[in-house]
């Protein structure tokens, strides 16, 4: 199998993750805001994601030499099953259970993470997410790595994602106001217009509207969505509420606290799922026997996604039926004919699951808490938010300010965190 050995091909990997996973959370949001029900769209993401570990492990994996202590992919795991006889599990199990164990978080902390943006904004929710996995995460890796790490470089580096989170809720904090008053403006501009004035109510209508129950019950204009589109321009009153018409988890009005619990709920979870693969593959804990071979990153990170993969099937085809703030109730039935969408959702499974793949295979070289680097991802989604979505756009000059000073934190924690990379024994 293909190992990384030196610290520069770990810190070149680290750099294409980087730009993979800062990039698929701008393509699930583009559907939201398209309208497309999250559970559609996170069905098809945890497909190719799976795929995409399957993928890794068979070209990967299998590169280079087959040794007892170093196992190709297919070797490891077709040793499994002879293992099961006389029903006895294989000897390997605990370190197939932590990775299982991380994939479970990750799905966890993703699910939460797609709600997170509908209601703090794609920056926000990267950063205070990213951060927050940082901070826990980034410090059980460090000791479980037995310290190999700069600790007089890493732990700046985490303080300075913490700096960054708070900035972050700051953030968004002050975004929130300047949208109420965005829509507050608009309100009184249309009462004071006497020659339509029944305008006046349009910001209130459109705010109190209740969202279909049922998928079957939505059955938006297309026509009419696209002369909107092209009246509206981002940043405005007009575009927020235009926003909220299309999009399909309904977030004006609603409180803010809910939308940061979600983000805290997936930062926790995605601060889990690092650690619990670094079990997997080193196993600081001592769990297998002597003489059983490690997890090699390739085999660990198939359980690991297989286990995100049924979680996330189960978690959705439950929401499509019990779904959760509001969005629009729908079956599997609609799941399956809801082609509108589908190739970008896969294409961001892919992207996540190669973005994953490299950040573990820099972290079994150099540390996996300095692979923490890779959580500066929101300085990619925030260029996207900012380009593709016209978030912040026509903000107050506080939340400018606020905005950059979270950006130069994060880029600072970056820097800092791959400059502690060590290389592991």
């Amino acid at each position: 199998m293909y190992l990384v050995t030196d610290i520069s091909g770990a810190i070149g990997l680290m750099a294409v993750a980087l730009v993979l996973l800062g990039t698929w959370p701008v393509v699930l949001a583009v559907l939201e805001r398209r309208g497309r029900l999250p559970q559609h769209t996170f069905l098809d993401f945890s497909i190719t994601n799976f795929l995409a570990a399957v993928l890794v492990a068979l070209t990967f994996g299998q590169i280079g030499p087959d040794t007892p202590e170093t196992p190709n992919f297919l070797t490891q795991l077709t040793q499994v099953p002879y293992s099961f006889q006389c029903f006895r599990p294989p000897n390997n199990w605990p370190s197939i259970l932590f990775a299982m164990a991380g994939g479970v978080t990750l799905s966890l902390g993703t699910l939460a993470t797609q709600y997170g943006w509908a209601f703090v904004g794609l920056s926000v929710t990267e950063v205070m997410a990213s951060s927050l996995k940082v901070v826990i995460g980034t410090t059980l890796n460090y000791f479980l790595d037995g310290r190999i790490n700069k600790a007089e470089v890493l732990f700046p580096g985490v303080g300075c994602f913490l700096i960054a989170a708070i900035l972050g809720s700051l953030v968004h904090s002050s975004n929130a106001a300047d949208n109420q008053e965005k829509l507050a403006t608009s309100m009184v501009n249309h009462s004071n217009n006497t020659r339509n004035g029944a305008n006046g109510e349009l910001t209130k209508h459109l705010l109190e509207k209740e969202s279909p129950k049922d998928l079957e019950e939505a059955k938006p204009d297309a026509t009419q969505a696209t002369k909107t589109q092209a009246k509206v321009e981002a940043g405005t009153a007009e575009f927020l509420v235009d926003l909220e018409e299309k999009r399909s988890i309904k977030v004006l009005g609603s409180n803010t606290l809910l939308g940061l619990g979600i983000v805290v709920f997936a930062g926790v979870f995605y601060a889990l799922f690092s650690p619990a693969f670094n079990l997997a593959t080193n196993d600081q804990w001592h769990t297998l026997p002597a003489g059983v071979p490690h997890l090699v990153v390739y085999t660990a990170y198939f359980y690991f996604s297989l286990a995100c993969l049924a979680m996330s099937v189960g978690l959705n085809v439950w929401f499509l039926y019990r779904p959760m703030v509001g969005v629009p109730r729908s079956t599997l039935r609609a799941y399956l004919r809801d082609g509108e969408g589908r190739g970008l959702a896969l294409l961001a499974g892919m992207v996540c699951g190669l973005g994953n793949a490299f950040t573990f295979m820099a972290g079994q070289a150099a540390g996996y808490a300095a692979a923490d680097s890779v959580q500066a991802l929101p300085l990619v989604s925030t260029f996207w938010g900012v380009v593709l979505f016209g978030e912040y756009r026509r903000s107050s000059r506080r939340t400018y300010t606020l905005l950059g000073s979270m950006l130069v934190m994060f880029a600072v924690a970056m820097a800092v965190l791959m400059a502690s990379s060590a290389h592991r024994d």
